[in-house]
């Protein structure tokens, strides 16, 4: 199915349905319950984390960091710009690489994959300053307000091709496991999840088409959260609180080193941590599963599948607030 949708998406395919007409009437009784807990409470809107971070490493030659995506790209359910995922993945970088780094988040709450296309303009927008890396993290609203997923993705791949074509190297946080969410009930839980995981294989296939770097964001990147729900998401049951934003962070920094060459770990395959080469749809597949999972594609139809080792994330007192930035005006 995964394939399917990618290759509608490259050649004009029209909308792949999901699920079967005799889910429907279940599906529609379960949404229903679903709205009535799911954003029960109050999500803060995000805090701007645009800024210079790894301060200790001086404030001369700045990795830039793009950040694209929505909500959960924006860090929407946090009061504090440290907390936000630029923010985070920025500090670790930073500590990693040994040199500042400079975060640009463009990310807009409530985004659908078509709209990166006007958040890849606005971050390409400053010539003299083009992304060394770019995060993307989207999906989850494509899912819920029901985008066909051969446009989701064909909006996706075109974003990836303009970044990569301005040099920029990108790693897409792949679509969460809505599955995951606490309020929402059987087979309404299923079915999210089996939707949010064909779109999420899809989306690998895409990326990795398109010289990009994919990790599995799975079920909001680890058990923490099945097995910490109450800490993990925020105050409106659905956007992820500051531990479950760490959590996210600490998964994808492995991925964001490693593209730019600064991560201590190789490429090359572990056969004892089930790493290796499998064709894309099947590494994509295989990743969907699997939360923390990274692929990224080797030669022709064949994709490398990593389970890269996390380390912990600067702590708080580390992690301070952004300087502003010294070459980029805030958007």
């Amino acid at each position: 199915m995964a394939r399917r949708i990618a290759a509608g998406a490259a050649y004009g395919g029209g909308s792949i349905g999901l699920l079967g007409a005799a889910a429907v009437g279940v599906v529609l009784a379960e949404v229903q319950l679903a709205k009535r807990s799911v954003g029960g409470g109050i999500a803060p809107m995000p805090p701007r984390g645009d800024g210079l971070y790894g301060l200790a490493f001086g404030h001369n030659d700045p990795l830039l960091l793009g950040v694209l995506g929505d909500s959960t790209a924006a860090g929407q359910g946090v009061r504090r710009a440290g907390q936000t995922p630029g923010a985070l993945l920025a500090s670790g970088l930073a500590a990693v690489a040994e040199r500042p780094v400079e975060v640009c988040n463009v990310a807009l709450p409530g985004a659908q994959s078509d709209d990166l296309d006007r958040q890849v303009t606005v971050l390409l927008e400053d010539r003299s300053r083009l992304p060394d890396v770019c995060v993307i993290m989207i999906g989850a609203n494509d899912v819920t307000h029901r985008m066909p997923p051969t446009e989701s993705v064909r909006h996706l791949s075109s974003a990836v091709r303009r970044l990569r074509t301005a040099g920029a190297e990108v790693v897409v946080g792949t679509c969460p496991d809505l599955g995951t969410i606490e309020p929402v009930y059987q087979p309404l839980r299923w079915l999210a999840r089996r939707v949010s995981r064909q779109l999420a294989a899809a989306q690998t296939i895409v990326v990795v088409e398109q010289g990009g770097r994919t990790v599995s964001l799975g079920d909001l990147l680890g058990p923490e959260f099945a097995a910490n729900p109450r800490e993990m998401f925020g105050a409106d049951n659905y956007h992820p609180s500051a531990e479950g934003y760490a959590t996210a962070a600490m998964a994808m920094l492995p991925t964001l080193g490693a593209v730019l060459g600064v991560w201590p770990e190789s490429d090359r395959p572990e056969a004892d941590r089930d790493e290796g080469m499998l064709p894309v749809a099947k590494a994509a597949a295989t990743a969907a599963k699997e939360a923390g999972t990274e692929v990224t594609g080797a030669r022709g139809p064949w994709a490398l599948l990593k389970h890269r080792r996390r380390r912990r994330l600067p702590s708080a007192s580390t992690a301070a607030e952004p300087s502003p930035s010294p070459s980029r005006a805030r958007q």
